[in-house]
């Protein structure tokens, strides 16, 4: 009779042990399903020394044709085709610059946007090593063309 006493005991305690297991093991089971904390955002520092870069390329005609075709195929996509911040992809980024508003770009030196299209900013991507410094020059008068006066 003690026997089947003891029995009896392992069998009340197999069920809480079994949903102990469940519990646990379905706890494990959702934190890998959440996505991975984002680092905490840092400040977007331009250096001062490429802040005060001067822009070699004077943005005449021949520029602006140029930094229009680099824009049609890097920028358009994001910036909208008259660079008012509402092209295809804008939807999903957040504070896409409206480059139609004056104010947007007044308080920019040509080399703080040169480092930006270079090296990118937040989620937009930089232009990297692509293209050539000439070009990226002829980027920002183009950019700088379409503020509506």
């Amino acid at each position: 009779m003690k026997n089947n006493l003891s029995n009896h005991a392992i069998f009340k305690k197999a069920p809480l042990a079994l949903l102990a297991l469940l519990v646990f093991g379905f706890g494990l089971w959702a934190q890998q399903d959440q996505p991975p904390a984002k680092p905490p955002a840092t400040e977007y520092k331009i250096p001062p020394e490429a802040a005060a870069k001067v822009n070699p390329v004077k943005p005449g005609p021949e520029s602006l044709a140029k930094g229009k075709k680099l824009y049609g195929f890097d920028c358009e996509m994001c910036h909208g085709k008259n660079g008012d911040g509402k092209g295809d992809m804008a939807t999903d980024i957040k504070n896409v610059t409206d480059f139609t508003n004056p104010d947007a770009l007044k308080n920019r030196t040509d080399g703080e946007l040169f480092y930006v299209i270079r090296k990118g900013k937040g989620e937009m991507p930089p232009e990297g090593d692509r293209a050539k410094d000439d070009d990226i020059w002829h980027l920002v008068n183009y950019v700088r063309s379409l503020a509506k006066k």
